[in-house]
């Protein structure tokens, strides 16, 4: 067990020697060992002794507190962080230099090439919908043929991303069933089942890359293909980018195996917008964790690469 969820308000959580263990009125319903323990979400409001907030910061496990029924992210609880202040420093330099072009251009090819792959394999096993995809795919492979051209600023590079999204999703809407309403990208709220997942997905591998930035010492906020903002995590938005067509692909597959119907999610008469039920979160948790097993080497590997690159080479990110 690398992740635990704790998704109940009823809850009281106490530490009980080496184990979390868990109480409802006040009776201990079970215990959860904390050595295998990497990440806690809890979602919603609940009771904890900081006794348990302390213990898990002690063993340098990251908390990140979710609220709300579409799970809005709140805060994050770290242990130790890294204290290479020279990183950080390399970081913001970088940030002002040629490195931003070049590494955003970068980032915007990875991320085109991963959608175009994603809508190939579509193509490849929906022969239904191979002459609906055809035209993003083109879209994205001419896309990825004109940013050959050297010196490409941010700003083009960005007007070529939108350009590729708006294409990639055109084509990528037309994988779901009617039933799922799904038309095209849309958050906050998320206004149909697969923008909802979208979002709960999307949300959850921000906040493990935030996790995987901070624990080695550089400055989420700081940037290179988004710009900063106040408040926004830009170099997690950055690295994440990479991985969305990831994303995409496991939410398609979820709907695809329906794991997931549309009768899986609710709006609110009070707020606008699309949710995954609570009683189904319970089924999301475990499916997401199996997929997020096997990328989180790849993020964390990511995290690293990018530190040495902003160090030139120089390897000093030891532990």
């Amino acid at each position: 067990m690398g992740t635990l969820y704790i998704d109940r308000k009823d809850l009281h959580i106490r530490l009980d020697g080496n184990a979390i263990a868990f109480y409802s009125n006040g009776q201990r319903e079970g215990i959860v060992p904390i050595n295998p323990l990497k990440r806690v979400v809890i979602v919603g409001s609940l009771s904890i002794e900081t006794q348990v907030l302390r213990k898990l910061a002690d063993e340098n496990i990251s908390v990140v507190f979710l609220s709300g029924k579409r799970l809005r992210f709140s805060g994050m609880l770290h242990g130790r962080l890294h204290n290479n202040g020279i990183l950080r420093v390399k970081q913001y330099e970088k940030s002002l230099s040629e490195f931003s072009a070049e590494f955003s251009k970068e980032l915007v090819i990875r991320k085109i090439t991963a959608q175009l792959q994603l809508l190939e394999y579509a193509a490849q096993t929906r022969h239904d919908l191979r002459l609906a995809l055809t035209g993003g795919i083109k879209t994205l492979q001419g896309v990825l043929n004109t940013m050959k051209n050297p010196d490409m600023p941010v700003e083009t590079i960005r007007g070529m991303e939108g350009g590729a999204s708006a294409a990639y999703f055109a084509a990528f809407t037309k994988l779901f069933a009617a039933s799922l309403d799904f038309k095209g990208r849309n958050r906050r709220p998320p206004e149909d089942p697969v923008n909802a997942m979208l979002s709960l997905c999307y949300t959850l591998v921000h906040f493990e890359m935030v996790r995987e930035i901070e624990t080695i010492g550089l400055d989420p906020t700081i940037g290179f293909y988004h710009q900063f903002d106040y408040g926004r995590e830009s170099l997690a938005c950055d690295l994440v980018e990479n991985y969305r067509p990831a994303v995409d692909r496991f939410v398609y597959e979820l709907f695809r195996d329906r794991e997931f119907t549309a009768r899986d999610f609710a709006t609110d008469d009070e707020r606008p917008g699309c949710y995954l039920k609570k009683q189904r979160r319970k089924d999301f948790y475990p499916l997401y964790e199996q997929w997020a097993n096997e990328m989180r080497s790849l993020w964390r590997e990511e995290v690293r690469n990018l530190a040495r690159r902003i160090m030139d080479g120089q390897d000093t990110l030891s532990e």
